[in-house]
């Protein structure tokens, strides 16, 4: 197979020389391009960052009832002011412009827009904000993209069951098309959903996350089933509906961490692939496919292992051919999120490890992070190779299509001099252009995950994931950039990513 490789730059290398291999220079290389075409962003999420949780007629989300349960967030804060975006969204544009980013990804609060949940009542003000966001983001030359749901559901809506409820497919279209109507004509890169296998394996499964329904080996694949049909049914309006005359794109993402056999032995290599099922494809084959549907192994194991526990059918809904059909083929792009890889193992796995039913029994195996050194905040532990495997993973699996990298970052627990983040992005980045210019991916964007640290779910403030440190003890919640966004504004200035910059934050604040 001809692979498309673009131009780079070999600087303060001794290894160009005539006879040396495009794999060798580029292995070797300190700096390298970035390919033309690939833009650079950055991301965050309406309740992580916008505070204002009842400003005006906004109603409750999941999220904002959650934090308020003792005990659910690890450090005891809560949502309610957050960054305080939605009064200081100025000051976030500015930074932006500070990075120089191409793009800035973001979601919308749907309990601010539709503070009944229902598209029988749109928020003056709600809605208003997010005008407001888009034009001064076209105005200081940033492109919006925007993220319909990421994972605060109106309270309201929760309470008819939420994503358990099939209705909701029809609820969540009714979102997506007051959101295309209001914000279209300039918004020209949509994303449905953010992340449903973290929605419904922690929101559902377990108590980890809003809305706290803990159906294990239930709840998770009853939500599966009713994101991809909210999903499909809001990709096919703006299809039909907005497409011809606004002339944008939408998708979904898609957490694509890396899974992987522990050792070479058989069972583990097979276990490595029925967890890559689980943990991506479960989500990407019904839309990606050139079959549709739920992946085969994961079909045939969740049937297995409902049979032995004496259920009359599989635990995992199935779909009707209409319902295939209505999925499939429903993203103009792959939105990919990647933090970390896990190796897996059945050498050590024991019936009853996890609760059963449940999905981490139906893969009946052990993941672990491989004796690599573990990250402050583990799911981000640094295996760099991952990436680059999770890219060619999407490539064969469904016809290279183009990805969007949506998020990537690193957490740490504090410090603004954070080398360690930087070596992260640093070696991640390095194996995305590996992918793109070694392996043929057609990676499309480069998000960093996030522009400044914020309400990390679960973890609360104490997780800083953040390019810009957030002063949370000062009420105008002052940001300051960290060495890493020093180093991230270099690369996308030079569009140029050097393997031996070390940057040092320096004093400003926004």
């Amino acid at each position: 197979m001809l692979l498309h490789v673009n131009p780079f730059v070999l600087l303060a290398t001794s290894s160009f020389f005539l006879g040396t291999s495009h794999t060798e220079e580029v292995q070797q290389a300190k700096m390298r391009k970035i390919p033309e075409g690939l833009k650079l962003g950055v991301a965050t999420a309406a309740f992580q960052i916008e505070g204002g949780w009842n400003a005006s007629d906004k109603a409750p989300s999941i999220w904002d009832n959650y934090c308020h349960i003792p005990g659910k967030v690890s450090d005891g804060t809560d949502g309610n002011d957050t960054c305080k975006s939605y009064e200081f969204y100025q000051r976030d544009i500015k930074m932006l412009k500070f990075l120089g980013v191409d793009f800035y990804r973001f979601s919308i609060s749907w309990p601010r827009v539709l503070p009944n949940g229902f598209a029988n009542k749109i928020s003056k003000d709600g809605i208003g904000y997010y005008n407001k966001l888009v034009d001064e983001l076209l105005a200081n030359g940033i492109e919006p993209v925007v993220t319909i749901y990421h994972w605060d559901l109106p309270q309201n809506l929760q309470d008819l069951g939420g994503w358990a409820n099939p209705l909701i497919a029809e609820w969540f279209e009714d979102f997506a098309r007051v959101l295309y109507t209001a914000l279209g004509d300039r918004v020209k890169t949509w994303i449905t959903l953010n992340e449903p296998k973290q929605l419904g394996i922690y929101g559902y499964g377990t108590e980890r996350f809003a809305p706290n329904i803990c159906s294990a080996g239930l709840g998770e694949y009853m939500v599966v089933k009713n994101m991809l049909l909210a999903h499909a049914r809001a990709w096919h309006v703006y299809d039909k509906e907005f497409r011809d005359t606004q002339k944008g794109i939408c998708g979904i993402t898609i957490a694509s961490d890396f899974r992987e056999g522990l050792t070479d032995s058989p069972a583990d290599v097979e276990v490595g692939k029925l967890a890559l099922d689980f943990e991506i494809g479960l989500y990407s084959h019904p839309i990606f496919s050139k079959t549709g549907g739920f992946p085969e192994r994961v079909v045939k194991r969740i049937a297995e292992k409902s049979a032995e526990q004496g259920y009359p059918r599989s635990r995992l809904p199935e779909l009707t051919k209409a319902e295939i059909d209505l999925i499939k083929g429903t993203s103009d792009f792959y939105g990919f999120n990647h933090y970390s890889s896990k190796f897996f193992t059945t050498e050590t796995y024991k019936r009853g490890m996890f609760p059963i039913p449940s999905y981490s029994d139906d893969i009946g195996a052990v993941g672990t992070y491989g004796g690599y050194v573990e990250a402050p905040v583990i799911h981000t532990t640094k295996i760099p190779d991952g990436i680059r495997k999770a890219l060619n993973w999407v490539k064969d699996e469904y016809d290279n299509p183009e990805v969007f990298i949506t998020e990537n970052g690193y957490g740490t627990f504090g410090g603004n001099n954070d080398v360690e983040r930087i070596e992260y992005y640093k070696e991640y980045l390095n194996a995305v252009l590996d992918a793109i210019e070694l392996d043929g991916c057609r990676v499309r964007t480069y998000t960093a995950w996030s522009l400044m640290d914020n309400m990390e779910w679960s973890s609360g403030i104490s997780a800083k994931f953040g390019l810009f440190d957030v002063d949370f003890n000062d009420d105008r919640r002052t940001r300051r950039p960290r060495a890493s966004a020093f180093w991230y504004k270099d690369v996308i200035a030079k569009r140029t990513l050097d393997l031996e910059a070390k940057p040092h934050a320096e004093e400003i604040s926004f």
